[in-house]
Protein backbone atom coordinates (compact mmCIF):
# COMPACT_ATOMS: atom_id res chain seq x y z
CA UNK A 1 0.00 0.00 0.00
CA UNK A 2 1.39 3.39 -1.01
CA UNK A 3 1.55 6.36 1.38
CA UNK A 4 -1.62 8.27 0.36
CA UNK A 5 -3.60 5.20 0.65
CA UNK A 6 -2.04 4.82 3.97
CA UNK A 7 -2.79 8.16 5.01
CA UNK A 8 -6.63 7.88 4.12
CA UNK A 9 -7.08 4.70 5.89
CA UNK A 10 -5.70 6.39 8.96
CA UNK A 11 -7.93 9.57 8.42
CA UNK A 12 -10.83 7.31 7.35
CA UNK A 13 -10.35 5.61 10.57
CA UNK A 14 -10.15 8.60 12.94
CA UNK A 15 -13.64 10.07 11.16
CA UNK A 16 -15.20 7.16 11.50
CA UNK A 17 -13.70 6.98 15.42
CA UNK A 18 -15.01 10.34 15.84
CA UNK A 19 -18.48 9.74 14.67
CA UNK A 20 -18.84 6.84 16.61
CA UNK A 21 -17.93 8.99 19.50
CA UNK A 22 -19.88 11.65 18.83
CA UNK A 23 -23.33 9.21 18.24
CA UNK A 24 -22.15 7.53 21.60
CA UNK A 25 -22.81 10.54 23.21
CA UNK A 26 -25.75 11.44 21.54
CA UNK A 27 -27.38 8.46 22.06
CA UNK A 28 -26.45 8.79 26.01
CA UNK A 29 -27.68 11.91 26.38
CA UNK A 30 -30.91 11.10 24.86
CA UNK A 31 -31.09 8.32 27.17
CA UNK A 32 -30.46 10.49 29.93
CA UNK A 33 -33.41 12.88 28.93
CA UNK A 34 -35.97 9.80 28.71
CA UNK A 35 -35.01 8.51 32.13
CA UNK A 36 -35.44 11.86 33.60
CA UNK A 37 -37.24 13.99 31.73
CA UNK A 38 -38.09 16.51 35.09
CA UNK A 39 -34.42 16.59 36.42
CA UNK A 40 -33.19 20.27 36.63
CA UNK A 41 -30.70 21.78 34.07
CA UNK A 42 -27.44 22.99 35.22
CA UNK A 43 -24.14 22.43 36.33
CA UNK A 44 -24.17 18.47 37.35
CA UNK A 45 -27.36 17.52 36.15
CA UNK A 46 -26.29 14.96 34.09
CA UNK A 47 -27.07 16.42 30.67
CA UNK A 48 -23.65 17.51 29.16
CA UNK A 49 -21.71 14.87 29.26
CA UNK A 50 -21.26 11.06 29.37
CA UNK A 51 -18.97 10.66 32.10
CA UNK A 52 -20.48 11.46 35.81
CA UNK A 53 -18.66 14.52 36.19
CA UNK A 54 -19.77 14.62 39.94
CA UNK A 55 -20.76 18.47 40.08
CA UNK A 56 -23.27 19.21 41.83
CA UNK A 57 -22.85 22.94 41.90
CA UNK A 58 -20.21 24.90 43.83
CA UNK A 59 -22.09 24.05 47.24
CA UNK A 60 -21.36 20.45 46.49
CA UNK A 61 -17.60 20.27 46.29
CA UNK A 62 -14.96 20.31 48.68
CA UNK A 63 -12.61 21.94 46.81
CA UNK A 64 -10.54 22.87 49.47
CA UNK A 65 -9.72 19.19 50.48
CA UNK A 66 -8.83 18.53 47.12
CA UNK A 67 -5.75 21.57 47.50
CA UNK A 68 -4.56 20.43 50.17
CA UNK A 69 -3.92 17.18 48.19
CA UNK A 70 -2.99 18.74 44.70
CA UNK A 71 -0.73 21.12 46.86
CA UNK A 72 0.71 18.66 49.19
CA UNK A 73 1.87 16.28 46.11
CA UNK A 74 2.47 19.11 43.39
CA UNK A 75 6.05 18.43 42.86
CA UNK A 76 5.16 14.91 41.80
CA UNK A 77 3.66 16.10 38.62
CA UNK A 78 5.56 18.95 38.35
CA UNK A 79 6.70 21.28 36.41
CA UNK A 80 2.78 21.98 35.14
CA UNK A 81 4.14 22.92 32.10
CA UNK A 82 5.48 18.75 31.44
CA UNK A 83 2.50 17.64 32.94
CA UNK A 84 0.36 19.65 29.89
CA UNK A 85 2.86 18.74 27.53
CA UNK A 86 2.28 14.78 27.82
CA UNK A 87 -1.18 15.35 28.41
CA UNK A 88 -1.91 16.55 24.83
CA UNK A 89 0.82 13.89 23.55
CA UNK A 90 -1.68 11.11 24.88
CA UNK A 91 -4.60 13.27 23.59
CA UNK A 92 -3.45 13.53 19.78
CA UNK A 93 -2.22 10.11 19.82
CA UNK A 94 -5.14 8.45 20.69
CA UNK A 95 -8.25 10.92 19.18
CA UNK A 96 -5.98 12.07 16.45
CA UNK A 97 -9.39 13.83 14.97
CA UNK A 98 -9.03 16.25 18.28
CA UNK A 99 -5.59 17.74 16.98
CA UNK A 100 -8.15 19.70 14.19
CA UNK A 101 -9.88 21.96 16.81
CA UNK A 102 -6.56 23.28 18.32
CA UNK A 103 -4.51 25.97 16.40
CA UNK A 104 -1.30 24.79 14.53
CA UNK A 105 1.37 25.94 17.32
CA UNK A 106 0.39 24.35 20.63
CA UNK A 107 3.08 26.86 22.32
CA UNK A 108 0.34 29.55 23.46
CA UNK A 109 -1.89 27.29 24.74
CA UNK A 110 -0.35 25.29 26.69
CA UNK A 111 1.14 28.21 28.50
CA UNK A 112 -2.91 29.12 28.67
CA UNK A 113 -3.87 25.69 30.29
CA UNK A 114 -0.72 26.11 32.43
CA UNK A 115 -2.44 29.42 33.63
CA UNK A 116 -5.65 28.23 34.07
CA UNK A 117 -4.29 25.14 36.03
CA UNK A 118 -2.72 27.51 38.85
CA UNK A 119 -5.69 29.44 38.59
CA UNK A 120 -7.67 26.85 39.64
CA UNK A 121 -5.77 24.81 42.34
CA UNK A 122 -5.52 28.76 43.69
CA UNK A 123 -9.04 29.00 44.51
CA UNK A 124 -10.41 25.59 45.05
CA UNK A 125 -11.31 26.55 48.37
CA UNK A 126 -13.50 28.80 46.65
CA UNK A 127 -15.43 27.41 44.52
CA UNK A 128 -18.43 29.73 44.22
CA UNK A 129 -15.76 32.48 43.04
CA UNK A 130 -14.74 29.65 40.10
CA UNK A 131 -18.07 29.04 38.82
CA UNK A 132 -18.53 31.92 37.19
CA UNK A 133 -15.01 32.17 35.39
CA UNK A 134 -15.52 28.33 34.80
CA UNK A 135 -19.21 29.13 32.82
CA UNK A 136 -17.98 31.57 31.15
CA UNK A 137 -14.95 29.56 29.56
CA UNK A 138 -17.20 26.67 28.92
CA UNK A 139 -19.60 29.52 27.02
CA UNK A 140 -15.82 30.79 25.28
CA UNK A 141 -15.50 27.50 23.95
CA UNK A 142 -18.54 26.65 21.88
CA UNK A 143 -16.59 28.80 18.90
CA UNK A 144 -13.98 26.37 19.36
CA UNK A 145 -16.37 23.06 18.34
CA UNK A 146 -15.58 21.76 21.79
CA UNK A 147 -18.52 19.24 23.11
CA UNK A 148 -19.26 17.96 26.52
CA UNK A 149 -17.88 14.23 25.54
CA UNK A 150 -14.20 15.74 24.74
CA UNK A 151 -13.66 16.60 28.18
CA UNK A 152 -14.03 12.49 28.55
CA UNK A 153 -10.89 12.52 25.89
CA UNK A 154 -8.95 15.52 28.28
CA UNK A 155 -9.53 13.58 31.49
CA UNK A 156 -8.22 10.07 29.70
CA UNK A 157 -5.51 12.39 28.92
CA UNK A 158 -5.06 14.13 31.88
CA UNK A 159 -5.39 10.62 34.39
CA UNK A 160 -2.22 8.94 31.81
CA UNK A 161 0.05 12.21 32.17
CA UNK A 162 -0.37 12.46 36.10
CA UNK A 163 0.76 8.53 36.03
CA UNK A 164 3.31 9.30 33.65
CA UNK A 165 4.99 12.61 35.65
CA UNK A 166 4.46 10.47 39.18
CA UNK A 167 5.81 7.20 38.22
CA UNK A 168 6.67 5.26 41.37
CA UNK A 169 5.17 8.10 43.60
CA UNK A 170 1.79 7.74 41.97
CA UNK A 171 -0.80 7.38 44.12
CA UNK A 172 -4.86 6.56 43.63
CA UNK A 173 -5.32 9.23 45.88
CA UNK A 174 -3.25 12.22 43.70
CA UNK A 175 -5.21 11.08 40.69
CA UNK A 176 -8.63 11.10 42.51
CA UNK A 177 -7.88 14.96 43.56
CA UNK A 178 -7.13 15.69 39.99
CA UNK A 179 -9.90 13.84 38.16
CA UNK A 180 -12.51 15.70 40.87
CA UNK A 181 -10.88 19.23 40.16
CA UNK A 182 -11.29 18.47 36.63
CA UNK A 183 -15.10 17.01 36.89
CA UNK A 184 -15.97 19.94 38.68
CA UNK A 185 -14.31 22.29 35.93
CA UNK A 186 -15.88 20.50 33.23
CA UNK A 187 -19.43 20.58 34.97
CA UNK A 188 -19.25 24.70 35.29
CA UNK A 189 -18.10 24.35 31.25
CA UNK A 190 -21.01 22.62 30.30
CA UNK A 191 -23.27 23.97 31.94
CA UNK A 192 -22.19 27.39 31.18
CA UNK A 193 -22.14 26.00 27.33
CA UNK A 194 -25.64 24.75 27.51
CA UNK A 195 -26.97 27.96 28.83
CA UNK A 196 -25.76 29.55 25.69
CA UNK A 197 -27.61 27.38 23.22
CA UNK A 198 -29.06 30.37 22.15
CA UNK A 199 -26.40 32.79 21.20
CA UNK A 200 -24.10 32.54 18.57
CA UNK A 201 -20.79 30.43 19.24
CA UNK A 202 -18.65 33.45 17.25
CA UNK A 203 -19.51 36.82 16.41
CA UNK A 204 -18.71 37.94 12.98
CA UNK A 205 -17.07 41.17 12.44
CA UNK A 206 -15.29 43.93 9.99
CA UNK A 207 -12.97 46.52 10.97
CA UNK A 208 -13.79 50.04 10.33
CA UNK A 209 -10.79 51.53 11.91
CA UNK A 210 -7.07 50.95 12.22
CA UNK A 211 -4.54 53.46 13.75
CA UNK A 212 -1.26 52.60 14.36
CA UNK A 213 -0.33 54.57 17.48
CA UNK A 214 2.80 53.12 18.11
CA UNK A 215 5.32 50.91 15.81
CA UNK A 216 4.29 48.24 18.04
CA UNK A 217 0.69 49.03 19.24
CA UNK A 218 -2.98 49.46 17.24
CA UNK A 219 -6.13 50.73 18.15
CA UNK A 220 -8.17 48.30 15.88
CA UNK A 221 -11.95 49.51 15.79
CA UNK A 222 -14.87 46.13 14.27
CA UNK A 223 -18.84 46.38 14.07
CA UNK A 224 -20.17 43.03 14.28
CA UNK A 225 -23.42 42.06 12.51
CA UNK A 226 -25.72 41.62 15.49
CA UNK A 227 -25.29 42.85 19.05
CA UNK A 228 -22.25 41.65 20.81
CA UNK A 229 -23.59 41.36 24.59
CA UNK A 230 -20.79 42.35 26.69
CA UNK A 231 -20.58 44.62 29.59
CA UNK A 232 -17.95 47.34 30.32
CA UNK A 233 -14.64 46.08 31.56
CA UNK A 234 -14.94 42.65 29.90
CA UNK A 235 -12.87 41.09 27.62
CA UNK A 236 -13.06 38.72 24.60
CA UNK A 237 -11.16 36.80 22.14
CA UNK A 238 -10.59 37.25 18.76
CA UNK A 239 -9.54 35.44 15.43
CA UNK A 240 -7.66 36.76 12.78
CA UNK A 241 -8.54 35.07 9.33
CA UNK A 242 -4.63 34.49 8.53
CA UNK A 243 -4.24 32.41 12.00
CA UNK A 244 -7.30 29.95 12.24
CA UNK A 245 -8.15 28.10 15.48
CA UNK A 246 -5.90 30.96 16.73
CA UNK A 247 -7.88 33.15 19.40
CA UNK A 248 -6.14 35.91 21.68
CA UNK A 249 -7.73 37.66 24.58
CA UNK A 250 -8.58 41.20 24.47
CA UNK A 251 -10.33 44.03 26.57
CA UNK A 252 -13.12 46.32 24.58
CA UNK A 253 -11.71 49.66 24.76
CA UNK A 254 -15.61 51.18 24.81
CA UNK A 255 -18.73 50.87 26.26
CA UNK A 256 -21.34 49.07 24.59
CA UNK A 257 -22.73 50.97 21.76
CA UNK A 258 -26.04 51.13 19.64
CA UNK A 259 -24.36 50.62 16.21
CA UNK A 260 -22.23 47.20 17.30
CA UNK A 261 -18.96 49.11 17.03
CA UNK A 262 -16.25 47.96 19.59
CA UNK A 263 -12.61 48.66 19.99
CA UNK A 264 -9.61 47.17 20.64
CA UNK A 265 -6.15 48.08 22.49
CA UNK A 266 -3.70 45.83 20.62
CA UNK A 267 0.11 45.40 21.36
CA UNK A 268 2.24 43.41 19.00
CA UNK A 269 4.45 41.56 21.93
CA UNK A 270 6.31 39.67 19.57
CA UNK A 271 7.00 38.28 15.46
CA UNK A 272 3.81 36.36 14.26
CA UNK A 273 0.59 35.53 16.44
CA UNK A 274 -2.89 37.31 16.17
CA UNK A 275 -1.39 40.07 17.95
CA UNK A 276 0.88 41.21 15.27
CA UNK A 277 -1.41 40.06 12.42
CA UNK A 278 -3.91 42.62 14.27
CA UNK A 279 -1.24 45.47 14.37
CA UNK A 280 0.48 44.50 11.41
CA UNK A 281 -1.28 43.04 8.31
CA UNK A 282 -4.95 44.76 9.27
CA UNK A 283 -6.95 46.51 7.88
CA UNK A 284 -10.40 48.32 6.98
CA UNK A 285 -12.77 45.88 5.36
CA UNK A 286 -10.90 43.00 7.00
CA UNK A 287 -13.14 40.34 8.49
CA UNK A 288 -12.54 39.10 12.00
CA UNK A 289 -14.06 36.84 14.29
CA UNK A 290 -15.05 37.32 18.14
CA UNK A 291 -15.77 34.77 20.89
CA UNK A 292 -18.30 35.68 23.76
CA UNK A 293 -17.52 38.13 26.25
CA UNK A 294 -15.70 37.13 29.27
CA UNK A 295 -14.69 38.21 32.83
CA UNK A 296 -16.19 40.61 35.83
CA UNK A 297 -13.82 43.32 36.44
CA UNK A 298 -16.74 45.38 37.62
CA UNK A 299 -19.64 44.04 39.50
CA UNK A 300 -23.18 44.90 39.76
CA UNK A 301 -24.49 46.36 42.43
CA UNK A 302 -21.66 48.35 43.91
CA UNK A 303 -21.94 52.10 44.01
CA UNK A 304 -18.80 53.08 45.93
CA UNK A 305 -16.42 55.35 44.24
CA UNK A 306 -13.87 54.00 42.12
CA UNK A 307 -10.37 53.54 41.65
CA UNK A 308 -9.33 52.58 38.33
CA UNK A 309 -5.27 51.37 37.60
CA UNK A 310 -4.32 51.04 33.93
CA UNK A 311 -0.77 50.30 32.62
CA UNK A 312 -0.18 49.45 29.21
CA UNK A 313 -3.27 48.49 27.13
CA UNK A 314 -4.92 47.72 30.25
CA UNK A 315 -6.05 51.50 29.45
CA UNK A 316 -9.10 49.86 27.39
CA UNK A 317 -11.11 47.70 29.92
CA UNK A 318 -10.36 51.41 32.11
CA UNK A 319 -11.55 53.60 29.13
CA UNK A 320 -14.57 51.08 28.54
CA UNK A 321 -15.16 51.63 32.50
CA UNK A 322 -15.08 55.50 32.54
CA UNK A 323 -17.31 56.01 28.79
CA UNK A 324 -19.76 53.64 30.77
CA UNK A 325 -20.07 55.80 33.87
CA UNK A 326 -20.84 58.56 31.78
CA UNK A 327 -23.87 57.66 31.25
CA UNK A 328 -24.95 54.91 34.11
CA UNK A 329 -23.17 56.58 37.02
CA UNK A 330 -24.96 55.95 40.81
CA UNK A 331 -25.38 59.14 42.51
CA UNK A 332 -22.37 60.98 43.77
CA UNK A 333 -19.58 58.59 42.77
CA UNK A 334 -16.14 59.35 41.93
CA UNK A 335 -13.93 57.62 39.59
CA UNK A 336 -10.11 58.13 39.53
CA UNK A 337 -8.13 56.77 36.94
CA UNK A 338 -4.45 56.66 37.13
CA UNK A 339 -2.78 55.46 33.86
CA UNK A 340 0.28 53.96 33.53
CA UNK A 341 3.02 54.24 30.83
CA UNK A 342 7.22 53.94 30.32
CA UNK A 343 7.38 57.45 28.65
CA UNK A 344 4.92 59.85 28.15
CA UNK A 345 4.89 58.69 23.96
CA UNK A 346 3.34 55.24 25.82
CA UNK A 347 0.17 57.16 26.66
CA UNK A 348 -1.20 56.22 23.53
CA UNK A 349 -4.60 57.20 24.31
CA UNK A 350 -4.34 59.98 26.69
CA UNK A 351 -6.19 62.69 23.87
CA UNK A 352 -9.21 60.88 24.05
CA UNK A 353 -9.14 60.21 27.86
CA UNK A 354 -8.58 63.86 27.94
CA UNK A 355 -11.72 64.97 25.69
CA UNK A 356 -13.72 62.01 27.77
CA UNK A 357 -12.72 63.84 30.76
CA UNK A 358 -14.06 67.20 30.02
CA UNK A 359 -16.96 68.58 32.02
CA UNK A 360 -17.13 65.53 34.35
CA UNK A 361 -16.26 67.22 37.54
CA UNK A 362 -16.51 63.42 38.81
CA UNK A 363 -13.99 62.11 37.30
CA UNK A 364 -9.95 62.67 37.90
CA UNK A 365 -7.09 61.35 35.30
CA UNK A 366 -3.39 61.17 36.52
CA UNK A 367 -0.72 59.60 34.17
CA UNK A 368 1.97 58.12 35.54
CA UNK A 369 5.15 57.77 34.14
CA UNK A 370 8.33 55.63 34.42
CA UNK A 371 8.27 52.54 36.72
CA UNK A 372 6.16 54.03 39.95
CA UNK A 373 2.30 53.23 39.23
CA UNK A 374 2.40 51.31 42.76
CA UNK A 375 4.01 54.03 44.50
CA UNK A 376 2.31 56.67 42.92
CA UNK A 377 -1.53 55.31 43.41
CA UNK A 378 -0.54 54.39 47.00
CA UNK A 379 0.32 58.10 47.95
CA UNK A 380 -2.57 59.51 46.17
CA UNK A 381 -5.01 58.97 48.97
CA UNK A 382 -6.77 57.26 51.33
CA UNK A 383 -8.65 53.93 49.14
CA UNK A 384 -10.15 51.98 51.74
CA UNK A 385 -13.33 52.70 50.67
CA UNK A 386 -12.90 52.15 47.18
CA UNK A 387 -13.32 49.75 44.64
CA UNK A 388 -10.39 49.08 42.43
CA UNK A 389 -9.89 47.81 39.65
CA UNK A 390 -6.53 46.81 38.03
CA UNK A 391 -5.80 45.75 34.63
CA UNK A 392 -2.49 45.57 32.74
CA UNK A 393 0.91 43.57 32.73
CA UNK A 394 0.87 40.97 35.26
CA UNK A 395 4.48 42.76 36.92
CA UNK A 396 1.86 45.73 37.40
CA UNK A 397 -1.17 44.49 38.67
CA UNK A 398 0.55 42.71 41.26
CA UNK A 399 3.00 45.68 42.63
CA UNK A 400 -0.70 47.68 42.89
CA UNK A 401 -2.56 45.25 44.34
CA UNK A 402 0.36 44.30 47.32
CA UNK A 403 0.38 48.38 47.44
CA UNK A 404 -3.29 48.72 48.09
CA UNK A 405 -3.72 45.70 50.37
CA UNK A 406 -0.94 47.15 52.40
CA UNK A 407 -3.00 50.11 52.60
CA UNK A 408 -5.80 48.94 53.79
CA UNK A 409 -8.03 48.35 51.17
CA UNK A 410 -10.28 45.11 51.48
CA UNK A 411 -8.55 41.91 48.87
CA UNK A 412 -12.73 41.84 48.35
CA UNK A 413 -12.52 45.28 47.16
CA UNK A 414 -9.35 44.90 44.34
CA UNK A 415 -10.60 43.93 41.19
CA UNK A 416 -8.66 42.29 38.43
CA UNK A 417 -9.11 39.32 35.59
CA UNK A 418 -6.71 37.03 37.10
CA UNK A 419 -6.19 34.48 33.97
CA UNK A 420 -6.11 36.94 31.42
CA UNK A 421 -2.55 37.80 30.23
CA UNK A 422 -2.17 41.15 28.18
Amino acid sequence: MDNSSSKATATGTATAEYDRLIARHHAMRLRRQLLTPASPSGPGSGTGHDVDYGYGGSEGYDGAADQHLIRRDLDVVAPLADLIDHLYAVMFRRRPYLRSLFPASMEFQQAHLERIFHHLIDHLDRPVELERMLRQLGRDHRKLGVRPVHYEAFEEALCAAVRHRAGGRWTEELEGAWVRMLRFAVGAMVAGADSALTEPPYWHAVVTGHERRRPDLAVVRVRTGEPYPYSAGQYGTVEHPTLPHTWRQYSMGCAPRSDNELEFHVRRTGPGGVSAALVERTAVGDQLRLGPPRGSLLPDGDARDLLLVAGGTGLAPMKAIVEQQAVHRPPGRRVHLFVGARDRSDLYDWQALSELGLHKPWLSLTPVTGDRLADAVAAAGDWREHLACVSGPAGMVASVRSELLAAGLPLTQVRYDQVLAR
